[in-house]
């Protein structure tokens, strides 16, 4: 009997059905590579791994406390360290990591995220790349681009694509100026600009002839956008224009002879202009065609807007006949696109087949974040780098860069 006995110390083994070594009760568990390749084996003892997962690669759950130093409860790969850390703990929570679990500068290439293109995930990247200021920069112009942001129908997205384009302008590494012309001063109000009664404004520059360098406040938190801010007084300037000698020039004449004061300030040009217009064809609009060289439409994804497009294009041509030669519609946007309906994509392809080339891939979409941020006086590039609209008004900036003169 005593041949049949083995000390108590030892422990006999026996073999599964697969062939897989199980050690008897009471014995220490010793982890075999071979069996944790198999999809539905425990990846240590108790604890399950998922169905399916790759044995090279592949992420399971452990609770193993060997030399990855993984929390309980964190994902770690089969090399034994942690996702979402790295093996020397460089990581902090909440850093970007790339797939192998490295962390990842804003900086990196986008090959560094190739793993992860997703929505989700490139709306992430923009976000990441924006706060932290290393967005790709944007080839600057051969000379100041003035661009007459101008549709007489109103509520179509002027003021939120003057504010957000030039916003995503600047943070390519352009320098912007955006000037609100528009009584309601919406535009200043989304980029932080005081304009209460009694400011400093526009005003101040058509009606008494105050230089632009007086008015031009910087923006805050984008250091390379500055605006000029309308105020209430804009109202009357109207009818206060009508007697004025080269009313239709004088904004103009302010722009040129900013453009050396900004190049002597910051040490070099001004790479755009964006006039913000009202919502009307009269004498403000007609200062602002008459200042730039290019016209650049939003359109609202809708019948209404369409109808005054024919008139606002009249107007352009009387001005490029009598008084701005050079004056051209250079971009149409299409704003307020509700991929739902059936109406929104009438009105694009409509507008794509009219005007060709001149409408930007880029359509804006609804956005909530986009109505939202004005009411933090921001635009939705500080509010939300991450949102729909964010994400097209970088798109947007990056066309007008190819685009126009």
């Amino acid at each position: 009997m005593n041949d049949h006995m083995q000390d108590s110390r030892e422990t006999t083994a026996e073999f599964d059905a697969t062939g897989t070594t199980v050690p008897a009760a009471g014995s220490a568990a010793t982890p075999d590579p071979g069996a944790a390749a198999l999809a539905g084996t425990p990846a240590s003892a108790g604890t399950p791994a998922s169905a399916g997962t790759p044995a090279d690669g592949g992420a399971v759950w452990s609770h193993s406390d060997t030399s990855a130093s993984a929390d309980s409860d964190t994902p770690v790969s089969s090399g034994g360290d942690a996702l979402g850390q790295r093996s020397d703990s460089a990581g902090e929570l909440g850093t970007p990591l790339s797939a192998t679990g490295d962390v990842v500068s804003a900086a990196d290439d986008d090959s560094a995220f190739a793993a992860f293109d997703t929505p989700i995930a490139r709306a992430a990247r923009a976000a990441v790349r924006v706060q932290a200021g290393s967005l790709e920069a944007l080839p600057r112009p051969a000379q100041t681009r003035v661009l007459t942001v101008a549709n007489q129908k109103g509520g179509v997205g002027k003021t939120t694509t003057t504010v957000n384009t030039a916003a995503a302008l600047a943070l390519q590494g352009l320098d912007v100026l955006v000037i609100d012309l528009d009584p309601q001063g919406n535009a200043s109000t989304a980029l932080g600009l005081p304009h209460q009664a009694g400011t400093s404004s526009v005003y101040e520059v058509l009606i008494d002839g105050l230089p632009l360098a007086d008015v031009v406040r910087p923006v805050p938190d984008l250091p390379r956008l500055t605006g000029v801010p309308a105020t209430i007084d804009l109202a009357g300037a109207e009818i206060e224009l009508v007697s004025l000698v080269a009313r239709e020039t004088r904004l103009a004449r302010a722009i040129a002879a900013y453009l050396p004061v900004h190049e002597a300030r910051h040490g070099r040009p001004l790479d755009f202009v964006l006039v913000d217009c009202p919502p009307s064809l009269g004498l403000l609009t007609l200062n602002a065609m008459v200042a730039a060289r290019e016209v650049f439409i939003p359109i609202q994804c809708e019948y209404y807007a369409l109808e005054g497009l024919g008139q606002l294009l009249g107007t352009v041509d009387l001005v490029k006949a009598h008084l701005n030669p050079a004056l051209h519609v250079s971009s149409i946007l299409l704003t307020m696109y509700d991929a739902r309906t059936r109406l929104a994509a009438q009105v694009a392809q409509e507008v794509r087949d009219h005007f060709g080339d001149l409408v930007l891939r880029t359509a804006v979409p609804r956005s909530v974040r986009l109505s939202e941020a004005p009411s933090y006086a921001q635009t939705v590039l500080t509010y939300d780098p991450g949102s729909s609209g964010a994400l097209s008004y970088l798109e947007v900036a990056r066309e007008l860069t190819g685009s126009g003169s």
